[in-house]
Protein backbone atom coordinates (compact mmCIF):
# COMPACT_ATOMS: atom_id res chain seq x y z
CA UNK A 1 0.00 0.00 0.00
CA UNK A 2 1.72 3.22 -1.10
CA UNK A 3 1.33 6.00 1.47
CA UNK A 4 2.49 9.57 1.89
CA UNK A 5 3.07 11.74 4.93
CA UNK A 6 1.43 15.15 5.21
CA UNK A 7 2.55 18.34 6.89
CA UNK A 8 0.34 21.24 7.87
CA UNK A 9 -0.83 23.14 4.77
CA UNK A 10 1.36 26.00 3.55
CA UNK A 11 -1.60 28.36 3.95
CA UNK A 12 -1.83 27.43 7.63
CA UNK A 13 1.91 27.93 8.13
CA UNK A 14 1.77 31.34 6.44
CA UNK A 15 -1.22 32.44 8.53
CA UNK A 16 0.55 31.40 11.76
CA UNK A 17 3.74 33.22 10.71
CA UNK A 18 1.62 36.33 10.12
CA UNK A 19 0.29 36.11 13.71
CA UNK A 20 -2.98 34.42 12.83
CA UNK A 21 -4.82 32.39 15.47
CA UNK A 22 -3.92 28.81 16.33
CA UNK A 23 -6.38 26.06 17.31
CA UNK A 24 -6.98 27.86 20.62
CA UNK A 25 -7.66 31.19 18.92
CA UNK A 26 -4.35 32.69 20.10
CA UNK A 27 -1.39 34.01 18.12
CA UNK A 28 1.64 31.70 18.15
CA UNK A 29 4.34 32.30 20.74
CA UNK A 30 7.76 33.31 19.44
CA UNK A 31 10.74 31.38 20.80
CA UNK A 32 14.27 30.27 19.93
CA UNK A 33 14.93 26.58 19.29
CA UNK A 34 17.14 24.80 21.78
CA UNK A 35 17.88 22.12 19.18
CA UNK A 36 16.57 18.57 18.73
CA UNK A 37 13.04 18.04 19.95
CA UNK A 38 11.53 20.99 18.07
CA UNK A 39 10.10 19.40 14.92
CA UNK A 40 8.60 21.82 12.40
CA UNK A 41 5.14 20.65 11.32
CA UNK A 42 5.53 22.21 7.86
CA UNK A 43 8.89 20.98 6.51
CA UNK A 44 8.87 18.01 8.93
CA UNK A 45 12.50 18.63 9.92
CA UNK A 46 13.92 19.63 13.28
CA UNK A 47 14.37 23.34 13.87
CA UNK A 48 18.09 24.05 14.32
CA UNK A 49 19.41 25.26 17.63
CA UNK A 50 19.29 29.06 17.82
CA UNK A 51 16.76 29.40 14.99
CA UNK A 52 13.58 31.41 15.58
CA UNK A 53 10.45 29.33 15.88
CA UNK A 54 6.78 29.55 16.70
CA UNK A 55 4.92 27.49 19.27
CA UNK A 56 1.23 27.04 18.57
CA UNK A 57 -1.74 24.83 19.38
CA UNK A 58 -2.71 22.37 16.67
CA UNK A 59 -5.90 20.40 16.23
CA UNK A 60 -5.48 18.44 12.98
CA UNK A 61 -9.21 17.80 12.51
CA UNK A 62 -11.74 19.62 10.36
CA UNK A 63 -14.45 19.81 13.02
CA UNK A 64 -14.73 19.82 16.79
CA UNK A 65 -15.74 16.51 18.35
CA UNK A 66 -14.63 14.39 21.30
CA UNK A 67 -11.75 12.79 19.34
CA UNK A 68 -10.35 16.07 17.99
CA UNK A 69 -7.26 16.32 20.17
CA UNK A 70 -5.42 19.63 20.54
CA UNK A 71 -1.78 19.95 21.50
CA UNK A 72 1.40 21.99 21.14
CA UNK A 73 3.44 22.13 17.93
CA UNK A 74 6.44 23.98 16.48
CA UNK A 75 6.97 25.84 13.22
CA UNK A 76 10.00 27.54 11.70
CA UNK A 77 9.41 31.29 12.21
CA UNK A 78 10.92 31.89 8.77
CA UNK A 79 9.46 30.36 5.61
CA UNK A 80 10.31 26.74 4.86
CA UNK A 81 9.18 24.42 2.09
CA UNK A 82 6.47 21.89 2.93
CA UNK A 83 7.51 18.26 3.21
CA UNK A 84 7.10 16.47 -0.10
CA UNK A 85 9.57 13.60 0.05
CA UNK A 86 9.11 9.89 -0.42
CA UNK A 87 8.89 7.74 2.68
CA UNK A 88 8.85 8.87 6.28
CA UNK A 89 9.86 12.50 6.93
CA UNK A 90 13.12 13.36 8.71
CA UNK A 91 11.38 14.05 12.05
CA UNK A 92 10.41 10.36 12.25
CA UNK A 93 14.03 9.30 12.65
CA UNK A 94 14.63 11.33 15.81
CA UNK A 95 12.99 9.04 18.38
CA UNK A 96 13.19 5.28 18.91
CA UNK A 97 9.41 4.95 18.57
CA UNK A 98 6.14 6.74 17.84
CA UNK A 99 2.46 6.39 18.64
CA UNK A 100 0.31 5.57 15.61
CA UNK A 101 -3.50 5.73 15.66
CA UNK A 102 -5.91 5.04 12.83
CA UNK A 103 -8.97 7.23 12.19
CA UNK A 104 -12.21 6.76 10.28
CA UNK A 105 -13.41 9.25 7.67
CA UNK A 106 -15.53 10.81 10.44
CA UNK A 107 -12.38 11.54 12.45
CA UNK A 108 -13.04 8.89 15.07
CA UNK A 109 -10.22 6.78 16.51
CA UNK A 110 -10.47 3.20 15.29
CA UNK A 111 -9.99 1.36 18.57
CA UNK A 112 -7.39 -1.37 18.43
CA UNK A 113 -5.18 0.53 15.95
CA UNK A 114 -3.20 2.56 18.49
CA UNK A 115 0.30 1.18 18.90
CA UNK A 116 3.74 2.34 19.93
CA UNK A 117 5.80 1.56 16.83
CA UNK A 118 9.57 1.49 16.33
CA UNK A 119 10.73 4.33 14.05
CA UNK A 120 11.80 1.86 11.36
CA UNK A 121 8.32 0.29 11.30
CA UNK A 122 6.21 3.48 11.12
CA UNK A 123 5.66 3.43 7.35
CA UNK A 124 4.94 -0.31 7.32
CA UNK A 125 2.40 -0.20 10.13
CA UNK A 126 0.70 2.89 8.67
CA UNK A 127 0.48 1.15 5.27
CA UNK A 128 -0.97 -1.98 6.90
CA UNK A 129 -3.63 0.10 8.65
CA UNK A 130 -4.53 1.93 5.45
CA UNK A 131 -4.68 -1.24 3.31
CA UNK A 132 -8.41 -1.76 3.96
CA UNK A 133 -11.37 0.57 3.64
CA UNK A 134 -11.94 0.96 7.39
CA UNK A 135 -9.54 3.90 7.92
CA UNK A 136 -9.11 7.27 6.23
CA UNK A 137 -5.77 8.23 7.79
CA UNK A 138 -3.19 7.39 10.44
CA UNK A 139 -1.81 10.05 12.76
CA UNK A 140 1.77 9.78 13.97
CA UNK A 141 2.40 11.24 17.41
CA UNK A 142 5.23 11.42 19.89
CA UNK A 143 5.27 8.28 22.03
CA UNK A 144 6.61 10.37 24.92
CA UNK A 145 4.48 13.54 24.81
CA UNK A 146 1.54 12.59 22.53
CA UNK A 147 2.25 15.61 20.28
CA UNK A 148 0.87 15.32 16.73
CA UNK A 149 3.73 15.09 14.21
CA UNK A 150 2.34 14.08 10.82
CA UNK A 151 -0.50 12.25 9.09
CA UNK A 152 -0.17 9.23 6.80
CA UNK A 153 -2.69 8.80 3.95
CA UNK A 154 -2.99 6.61 0.88
CA UNK A 155 -0.78 7.90 -1.94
Amino acid sequence: MPIRFLSIPSETAAALRAGGPDANGQPPERAVSDGPGNPCRHCLRNISEGAPMLIFAIRPFETLHPYAETGPAFLHADACAPFSGEGPPPILAESPDYLLKGYTAEGRIAYGTGRITAHGDVAGYAADLLAGDRLAWVDVRSARNNCWLTRAVRA
